[in-house]
């Protein structure tokens, strides 16, 4: 993690529609290589998030929770207006990974070039990834006073449906770092 800090943005994401269009913003920024960490509490809109990312991105196919496979791999067979294919998107969920070198063994290098990679839990695991180049740091809050987040839960079992919650308003702190981000319209 050599980058420095160069931007940070706060977002009001009062409920699906402004996720989506801060989304879009984001998207249209995005390209193959870019690296996206996304932290947060559990229920705090992580998934939701990316699965607005992946629609402005242009993934037609279901984002889902990578929780359980760690790693989803999603083609994008859409085009931008020049005609250049636009980026596929690579979904990571390193919640159950201890280190930086059970990242690695994911070979994520292998798709960094043509995916924009997020990585749900990512802090302090995933920043080598983008090295110099720079990643964004999307940190979400749950609005203060918020229902714990609800879904099926058996005991030693993952919870991971809240969908029940998805409605409620969250906060964005967006951090930039190093120079691919500087000067970037990242936020309306």
């Amino acid at each position: 993690m050599t980058a420095e800090l160069t931007g940070e943005h706060r977002i009001e994401l009062v409920d699906l529609d402004a996720t989506a269009r801060f989304a879009r913003t984001l998207a249209g920024q995005l390209r193959g290589g870019d690296v996206l960490i996304l932290t947060g509490e559990l229920g705090a809109g992580k998934t939701t998030f990316t699965q607005s990312l992946g629609a402005a991105l242009g993934i037609t196919d279901p984002i889902t929770s990578p929780t359980f496979v760690i790693a989803r791999h999603h083609r994008n067979a859409s085009v931008d207006s020049d005609g250049a294919p636009r980026p596929d998107l690579v979904h990571v969920d390193a919640y159950r990974l201890e280190s930086a070198d059970a990242l690695t063994s994911l070979d994520l290098e292998s798709t960094l070039a043509d995916s924009v990679t997020v990585i749900e839990w990512g802090r302090d695991l995933a920043e080598h990834l983008a090295g110099d180049a720079g990643w964004l740091d999307l940190e979400l809050h749950r609005a203060p006073g918020s229902a714990e987040p609800t879904g099926p839960t058996v005991e030693g079992e993952w919870v991971t449906d809240f969908e029940d919650d998805v409605e409620e308003p969250r906060t964005g702190v967006l951090r930039t770092f190093g120079a691919r981000f500087t000067g970037l319209n990242l936020v309306d």
